[in-house]
């Protein structure tokens, strides 16, 4: 699936260059094992991220995705394979961790430090150059400057958060379920300063349980189950291997509908389809020339969330 044609519709339908990864791929993996003693989390995993890329590493519970980007983040050594950052070693710290930023699950700051001085900290040991008035200003944390880390909501910490993992503008940002915990109006801010990044250049990889932001601002996914890839390419791809869905109910006494359905035991229809125009099209013209009430009609494309309930009855595939 993961094609260079795809990528190139995806970058150009988001706004980005379509020479997007010309100057080589930001992360590379190849035939990644992760193995804990006689489990192996990690099972011959293989992708790239292209430069300017917004890749979703999405999985089941699991599925081994910490385990893969513990490895491409540097914190965790690979059992077998490959995995190449900016095309050096995740280990190699002084060639790679000045260009990449992360926003983990939790970061764990100093409850006695205050969150000027958590980013003032983080930054120097990032070794990126930036100031901290503008990253509290991008983060909206400009009032709590003075606040100890301890003293913050839950929100106000997942803002702390990303506020180091963009400090310098890094070129790689990994943003490990970036919006847990936060607001409406902090996830827009969040994801406005993450668009802004992309524009400036930066490459992301998110994970996130909140399928629709994957849905709506992936430019590529990686479904993983049990360790291995299920599913890769673009959201159209992914939605692609399952079929929509035509549900409606007909009046007593009203002829079968052309399109074949089926009947549940409240007598409710259901079309399962590839070709959801088509048949919607074929479904009203035959309703509108018989003067027959669609009721309750509904018309539904494949979303991420079918593709990951279908995950279990699918067969494995990389």
């Amino acid at each position: 699936m993961e094609q260079h044609t795809d990528l190139a519709v995806a970058t150009r339908d988001r706004g980005l260059p379509h020479e997007a990864g010309r100057f080589g791929p930001v992360i590379e993996v190849e035939s990644l094992d992760v193995a804990y003693g006689d489990f192996t989390a990690v099972k011959g995993l293989s992708f790239q991220v292209q430069r300017g890329e917004l890749y979703a590493l999405l999985g089941t519970n699991g599925a081994g995705k910490t385990s893969a980007l513990e490895v491409i983040e540097g914190h965790r050594r690979a059992s077998s394979g490959r995995v190449r950052v900016f095309g050096h070693s995740p280990t190699d710290r002084a060639a790679v961790r000045p260009r990449m930023g992360i926003m983990l699950q939790e970061s764990g700051f100093a409850a006695d430090l205050t969150v000027a001085e958590s980013i003032r900290l983080i930054g120097r040991l990032s070794g990126r150059s930036d100031t901290v008035a503008r990253i509290l200003g991008v983060v909206d944390l400009t009032r709590k400057a003075g606040t100890r880390v301890s003293q913050l909501s839950g929100g106000e910490k997942r803002r702390l958060d990303f506020a180091t993992a963009i400090y310098g503008r890094p070129e790689l940002i990994i943003l490990d379920e970036p919006t847990t915990g936060l607001d409406i109006q902090s996830r827009d801010a969040l994801w406005a300063a993450v668009e802004k990044l992309r524009e400036d250049g930066s490459t992301i990889v998110l994970t996130t349980h909140y399928l629709e932001e994957a849905q709506q601002r992936a430019d590529r996914v990686g479904v993983m189950h049990q360790g291995v890839f299920r599913h890769q390419g673009t959201v159209a791809d992914l939605t692609r291997t399952l079929p929509a869905s035509i549900q409606f109910t007909l009046p007593p006494g009203t002829p079968t509908p052309p399109v074949p359905a089926t009947r549940d035991v409240d007598g409710r229809f259901q079309i399962e389809t590839f070709e959801l125009q088509r048949d919607l099209t074929g479904l009203l013209g035959w309703a509108a020339d018989r003067d027959v009430e669609l009721i309750d009609l509904t018309a539904a494309p494949t979303r991420l969330d079918d593709v990951f309930r279908a995950i279990d009855t699918d067969p494995a595939r990389s």
